[in-house]
């Protein structure tokens, strides 16, 4: 896992000040351990005072499958665009 920036351990202050476990707090930063996954976190969150643990966790997986389809997507969109630039261009071995 790489380290968590700057904002995921925002997160991490706000899950804490908000009364969750530590333990708890730790699991949720270390996997939304980026600023995107953390932002949408933080978006998350700011819209209520509390929530139950398990919908926090709920919502974690929710931006992690959300965050791998995205992965998922970009990572297809460069594949087709080398199927075209193949296409069009060849494979630049020469016929004889």
């Amino acid at each position: 896992m790489k380290p968590r920036t700057e904002l995921s351990m925002q997160l991490y202050d706000m899950l804490l000040e908000r009364g969750y476990q530590e333990e708890l707090c730790d699991i949720i930063t270390k996997n939304l351990n980026t600023d995107y996954t953390a932002a949408r976190m933080i978006g998350y969150l700011s819209h209520y005072s509390i929530l139950p643990e398990a919908e926090v966790v709920d919502e974690m997986l929710t931006i992690l499958s959300d965050r791998n389809a995205l992965i998922k997507k970009k990572e297809m969109e460069q594949a087709q665009a080398k199927i075209n630039e193949i296409y069009e261009f060849g494979l630049g071995v020469e016929e004889e």
